[in-house]
């Protein structure tokens, strides 16, 4: 059984941070990308910002340059540090991990259960 198990949310005010963890646990061979996405009211998941193995990030036009995504390998765990914050990054966000069991051959998606995190004044 594999977890990924989110922690960091709340309310800010406009202008403020936050920052979101996410732990993996279980039988895990490998995690290639770790990555966190978000789902505002009344719209689709998307993307938020996202890691390989290897350090390689990718993020979203709209945080770019706010936003910083982390991962500490040896915890399998993955943050994501969110500064000047704006009451359009309101929105559920769930952590992501393409990862490879122990003793499995392919890799699964898994993902957190989602923490809300709301931006206002």
């Amino acid at each position: 059984q594999v977890q990924l198990v989110e922690s960091g949310g709340g309310l800010v005010q406009p202008g403020g941070s936050l920052r979101l963890s996410c732990a993996a646990s279980g039988r895990i061979f490998s995690i290639n990308v770790m990555g966190w996405y978000r789902r505002a009211p009344g719209k689709q998941r998307e993307l938020v910002a996202a890691i390989t193995s290897g350090g390689s990030t990718n993020y979203a036009d709209s945080v770019k340059g706010r936003f910083t995504i982390s991962r500490d390998k040896a915890k399998n765990t993955v943050y994501l540090q969110m500064n000047s914050l704006k009451p359009e990054d309101t929105a559920v966000y769930y952590c992501n991990a393409d990862l490879v069991r122990e003793g499995w051959a392919k890799h699964t998606d898994y993902w957190g259960q989602g923490t809300q995190v709301t931006v206002s004044s």
